[in-house]
């Protein structure tokens, strides 16, 4: 007997064919004090990139970013930013760059956390099926969500590193009171003894 699919059972192989070519890879790299590091996407006419960056470790917690097209014209820049957001639709065919600079920093090393996705342009969109349409913009909304959860991790993960550094300094503060405190007393307890000590005179 042939087995009859159900709407249910097209609609999620529908949905997981479409949501694939828009999972986007999250990376992590270190950018080191007077360096830059940059990475390209080769893209056609058309083509949407967007890329979101976050700094979770080093410094004033600040990047300088850029985005360039193929001829090196400057799509877009943001200067000394702990996070940010760059959409772009490409007007050129190639390879279309972006950089992370730490440049402007001479001691501290940067660690930035950073997204990629893009929607690759079909030319017969215009007659895309409703369904097919709702389904990409929830794909959109998913990855949204998702990259603000990636931003939120690493921003706690930095405030939780903040905390504890504050609590061991807080810690080895009240040690210290408490040494100088207790040197204080004996010394108190000596000099007191001494004075009310009767010296005799042989």
């Amino acid at each position: 007997m042939p087995r009859l699919y159900t709407p249910s059972l097209l609609f999620a192989c529908l949905s997981l064919l479409i949501l694939i070519p828009s999972i986007a890879t999250a990376h992590l790299i270190e950018v080191s004090a007077g360096k830059k590091e940059c990475f390209f996407e080769d893209l056609h006419v058309h083509d949407k990139m967007t890329v979101t960056y976050q700094v979770g470790e080093g410094g004033h917690l600040d990047i300088d970013f850029w985005l360039s097209d193929p001829t090196g014209a400057v799509l877009g820049k943001q200067i000394r930013q702990s996070t940010g957001q760059l959409a772009i639709t490409a007007e050129k065919d190639g390879r279309h760059e972006y950089c992370f600079s730490n440049q402007m920093s001479a001691i501290a090393d940067k660690m930035v956390s950073f997204n990629v996705h893009g929607v690759i342009y079909v030319s017969g969109d215009d007659i895309v099926a409703p369904i097919e349409r709702e389904i990409r913009q929830l794909a959109s909304g998913l990855q949204s969500v998702k990259d603000e959860q990636e931003y939120i991790v690493v921003r706690e993960r930095a405030h939780r590193n903040t905390a504890e550094s504050t609590n061991s300094r807080v810690k080895w503060w009240s040690v210290l009171q408490a040494a100088v405190l207790f040197s204080v007393v004996a010394w108190q307890v000596y000099y007191l003894k001494s004075f009310f000590e009767v010296k005799r005179v042989i």
